[in-house]
């Protein structure tokens, strides 16, 4: 397991943007396939998107599709997610993680988190 650090949170209103970024370190991030996962206020866990080691292949849950867009930087050893068109159902604490293999939407595939980020999205 590494440890990977989020940042880029904060409180918008409906409508804004915001961009999530995540580091991780380079010796884990070259193969590694990285996810956003989200933690509702009194809901459950649930993915967000995921990308591939060389950013070809992503996926979104459908709820955040054209208005979320993942990506990484090979060099950097970063993951982004840009979010769009912020809606009150995205507050959540968003959390980063990484693994060894393709992408998953399945949080237990995942082998390495951040400690997450808040973001609140006022109306």
């Amino acid at each position: 397991q590494v440890q990977l650090v989020e940042s880029g949170g904060g409180l918008v209103q409906v409508g804004d943007s915001l961009r999530l970024s995540c580091a991780v370190p380079k010796r884990a991030f070259v193969y590694a396939a990285m996810g956003w996962f989200r933690q509702p206020p009194g809901e459950e866990f649930e993915f967000v998107a995921s990308i591939n080691w060389s950013g070809e292949s992503t996926d979104y849950l459908d709820s955040v599709k054209g208005r979320f867009t993942i990506s990484r930087d090979n060099a950097e050893a970063t993951v982004s997610l840009q979010m769009e068109s912020l809606k009150p159902e995205d507050t959540a604490i968003y959390y980063c993680a990484s693994r060894m293999g393709d992408i998953s939407r399945k949080s237990t595939d995942y082998g390495s988190w951040g400690q997450g980020t808040q973001v609140t999205v006022s109306s």
